[in-house]
């Protein structure tokens, strides 16, 4: 099947899983996670209304920026960042989705202000509390939040997580419902009631995600085909 054909099939998917929810279709956005594919392959998926394109690596983001492969869509960063790679992404993306620590809010914040803009950030819950993986423990959210709405240069969107890959579906399922739960009262504790972006699923489990509240799903492998690591 081609790009155009997988986000045909994968806009039916989530429609359904909406409207089971109770849910409008519309409200759900579908980024393309573009990791390991060219920029033939990103115009593919901008041609057939991928709402945004989302990147992991920051090296790969910046040679296919040069490349123009992301013209006519938002681009997202989506992966792990490092502090040191910072100054590559702000002002560079529409949304930063992997916020996970007070040290890389604060460094964001930092570049944002030298170059007189504001970043649009999701803060990254650790909800299966992961020794390996970054990202806010569910009780240091609110913090997190609280830290950000004190700095000028960067603005809290919402949430994203990426549930332990080792669990089953019902817990899975839990997790997803853990953290739209975090959501709901993140966004009306500091944010009344304003937040616009829950970013949960992937390939794999973006019809869940959707039953248990996201409002945005970041799907690569059933857009582009399967990867091949070198």
């Amino acid at each position: 099947m081609t790009i155009a054909e997988n986000i045909a099939r994968i806009r039916e998917n989530m429609a359904a899983a909406a409207r089971e929810a109770g849910r409008d279709p519309k409200e759900i956005l579908l980024v393309g996670a573009s990791k390991m594919n060219d920029a033939a392959a990103c115009r593919a998926a901008i041609a057939a209304g991928i709402d945004a394109l989302g990147e992991n690596r920051v090296q790969e983001m910046v040679q296919k920026l040069e490349e123009h492969a992301y013209d006519g869509a938002p681009l997202h960063f989506i992966g792990h960042l490092q502090r040191n790679k910072v100054k590559q992404v702000v002002g560079h993306v529409a949304l930063i989705q992997s916020v996970g620590s007070l040290e890389l809010l604060d460094e964001i914040e930092k570049v944002a202000a030298a170059r007189d803009l504001v970043q649009d950030i999701l803060l990254e819950v650790n909800i299966g509390r992961e020794a390996a993986k970054s990202g806010f423990a569910p009780e240091q959210v609110l913090t997190g939040a609280e830290t950000a709405l004190e700095r000028a240069h960067v603005r809290v969107r919402g949430l994203m997580t990426i549930p332990p890959a080792d669990a089953d579906r019902d817990a899975n399922f839990r997790y997803f419902q853990e953290v739209q739960a975090l959501y709901v009262d993140m966004d009306q504790k500091l944010f009344h009631n304003k937040l616009e972006y829950l970013s949960m699923g992937m390939s794999g489990d973006y019809e869940d995600a959707i039953r248990a509240g996201a409002t945005m799903v970041r799907v690569g492998s059933a857009i582009f085909g399967a990867r091949h690591y070198n």
